[in-house]
C-alpha cells in the first residue's frame, strides 16, 4: 500500500486507459474527476478499433461467399451497402457512449469536457466552453492517448491525402486506394475496401507486411493478399505522397508513381503533445523529440510522486486493454491498494484483417525450439475454405514462452494462449487440457503437442 494514499483523482483522458482508472478510482472511494476533451471512448471506440472492427465483420460475407464460390459451392454477388453501415456504426458508437457516461454518473464520477491546459503540483488546469477551472489532485492519471504518425511528404492534407478517422466514414467505396503502412490499420482497412470492390496497393518502407511480427506470418499475410488481388509492396521508400488534380499520388523511391482515388496514411503512431508543467512537476521523457515525447513511467507507472502515466502515452504498449490494465492498477496504487510494481504478464496482440494475426509472449527467432502447425489440417478452417496460416509455440526451457498464430478466426485463440503463455505451461499441461472438437484452438493443441524443432 503506497503511504499517502489519495482522496482526490483526477483522471484526463477518458479513453480505455482513463476509463478504467476512473471507474477504479470511485470503486476505491476516491473523489475522481474525469477529464475529457472530445469524445469518450478515446481512438479505440471512435476512430480505431471498433469502427474497424464493424466495418470487417460487415462486409466479411464477400470474402466468405468468394472462397466457397471458388469451391463450385455457391454462387451469386454480396453487396454491402456502405451508407447503411456506417449508419449503424454511429448509432452504435453514439449508444455505447450514452452507457459510459451513465456508468460514469452512476458511479459518482464528475466528468468534465474541457482541454488539459496545464499542470502544478497538485493542480490540473484546464478549459472547455469558454471557461477555465483548477482542479486541486491528491493524484493525476494521465491518459493522453497519442496521435497517428506523418512525416514530411507523407502527411494527411484533408483532400485526397487521409489519416484513419476519414476513411472509416467513407459512405461510398473510392475506386483505388493506396495505403502507405502495413501494420495492423493498414492491413484491416486493406481488407474492408479490397471487399467493397476498390483497388488497393499497400506499400510500406519495411522488409514485410505485419513488420512487428514473426517473418514467417509476413510470408502467409503476403500470399494471401496476392491471391485475394491486394497490390501489397513491403519494402518500398516512399518519397511523397500528395494531392494532385483532386487524386492521390505517391511517388516512390526510383520515381514510379502511383495515382489512386484516395490514400491512407497509416505508418504508426507519435506521442501525444506535451502539457505545459509536467517537466516542472518532474515528469521527464523517454524521448525528448517533439513527435515521440512519451512520459516516463516506472515501476508503479509514476511519472513524479502522485503523478501517473497510463496507456499510450507512456509508450509502453499501445494497445487498448494495455491501456486499460494500466489504468485499473494506477488508480489502485493512488488510493493504496497496490504496493508492488506494475507486472501484467504478457499482453496478446490481435489484427483483424484477412488472414488475422495473433501473438502473446516472445517471438521465436532463428535458433530457437518451436513446434507448429497448419491450418489446413483444422475441420473449422477447411469448412470455411479458408486454411491458410499455422500456429506456432515457442519453447524456452521445455515451457511455453510465446504463442504466435495466422489464419483464419487466429484472434479467437488469444484468451487461451495468454493463460497458457502466463502459466509457462510445460506440454504436459497441454496434454491434460480437453479441446472441444471441431474447434480452430485445436490447431494450437496440435502446434502444443507437435514435434519439436530448431527454428532455421
Amino acid at each position: 500500500m503506497t503511504s499517502n494514499p489519495a482522496r482526490r483523482l483526477v483522471v484526463v483522458g477518458a479513453g480505455p486507459g482513463g476509463y478504467e482508472a476512473a471507474l477504479t478510482g470511485a470503486a476505491a472511494g476516491l473523489a475522481v474527476t474525469l477529464v475529457e476533451r472530445g469524445k469518450l471512448g478515446g481512438t479505440c471506440l471512435n476512430w480505431g478499433c471498433i469502427p474497424t472492427k464493424h466495418l470487417l465483420a460487415t462486409t466479411l460475407a464477400v470474402e466468405a461467399l468468394a472462397a466457397q464460390a471458388k469451391q463450385k459451392l455457391a454462387s451469386g454477388t454480396v453487396t454491402p451497402d456502405l451508407a447503411a453501415i456506417q449508419a449503424k456504426k454511429k448509432k452504435l458508437i453514439a449508444a455505447t457512449h450514452s452507457a459510459m457516461a451513465a456508468t460514469l454518473k452512476k458511479a459518482g464520477i464528475r466528468l468534465v469536457t474541457a482541454n488539459l491546459t496545464g499542470v502544478k503540483p497538485g493542480l490540473a488546469q484546464v478549459a472547455g466552453g469558454g471557461e477555465t477551472e483548477d482542479l486541486p489532485f491528491d493524484a493525476l492519471i494521465l491518459a493522453l492517448g497519442s496521435r497517428a504518425a506523418s512525416f514530411p511528404g507523407v502527411k494527411p492534407d484533408g483532400q485526397a491525402v487521409l489519416g484513419v478517422a476519414p476513411v472509416l466514414d467513407f459512405t461510398e467505396a473510392p475506386e483505388s486506394l493506396v495505403i502507405v503502412g502495413a501494420g495492423a490499420i493498414g492491413l484491416e482497412i486493406a481488407a474492408v475496401y479490397h471487399r467493397l470492390g476498390t483497388k488497393v496497393t499497400l506499400v510500406d518502407a519495411a522488409p514485410r507486411l505485419a513488420p512487428a511480427e514473426d517473418p514467417d506470418v509476413a510470408k502467409v499475410v503476403a500470399q494471401v493478399m496476392r491471391r485475394q488481388g491486394i497490390d501489397a509492396r513491403p519494402g518500398v521508400k516512399v518519397e511523397s505522397l500528395v494531392t494532385e488534380d483532386g487524386r492521390a499520388k505517391l511517388t516512390l523511391a526510383g520515381g514510379e508513381t502511383i495515382l489512386a482515388d484516395k490514400a491512407l496514411v497509416a505508418i504508426g503512431r507519435f506521442a501525444a503533445t506535451v502539457v505545459p508543467g509536467l517537466a516542472d512537476c518532474g515528469v521527464a521523457f523517454a524521448d525528448p523529440s517533439p513527435n515521440r515525447s512519451w512520459i516516463k513511467t516506472g515501476d508503479t507507472l509514476e511519472a513524479a510522486p502522485g503523478i501517473y502515466a497510463v496507456g499510450d502515452c507512456n509508450g509502453r504498449v499501445l494497445l487498448a486493454h494495455a491501456a486499460g490494465s494500466q489504468g485499473v492498477y494506477a488508480a489502485r496504487h493512488a488510493a493504496g491498494l497496490e504496493s508492488g510494481p506494475y507486472a501484467p504478464g504478457p499482453i496478446p496482440g490481435c489484427y483483424y484483417g484477412s488472414p488475422e494475426i495473433m501473438r502473446v509472449g516472445a517471438i521465436a527467432a532463428p535458433g530457437d525450439t518451436i513446434s507448429e502447425a497448419a491450418f489446413v489440417a483444422n475441420p473449422i478452417a477447411q469448412a470455411h475454405a479458408d486454411t491458410a496460416g499455422f500456429a506456432r509455440v515457442l519453447w524456452k526451457d521445455g515451457k511455453v514462452a510465446g504463442i504466435t498464430a495466422v489464419g483464419h478466426g487466429a484472434s479467437t485463440m488469444g484468451t487461451l494462449a495468454t493463460v497458457i503463455v502466463s502459466q509457462a505451461w510445460t506440454r504436459e499441461q497441454a496434454e491434460r487440457l480437453i479441446f472441444p472438437h471441431p474447434g480452430l484452438d485445436e490447431t494450437l493443441r496440435a502446434a502444443l503437442l507437435g514435434e519439436r524443432k530448431v527454428k532455421a
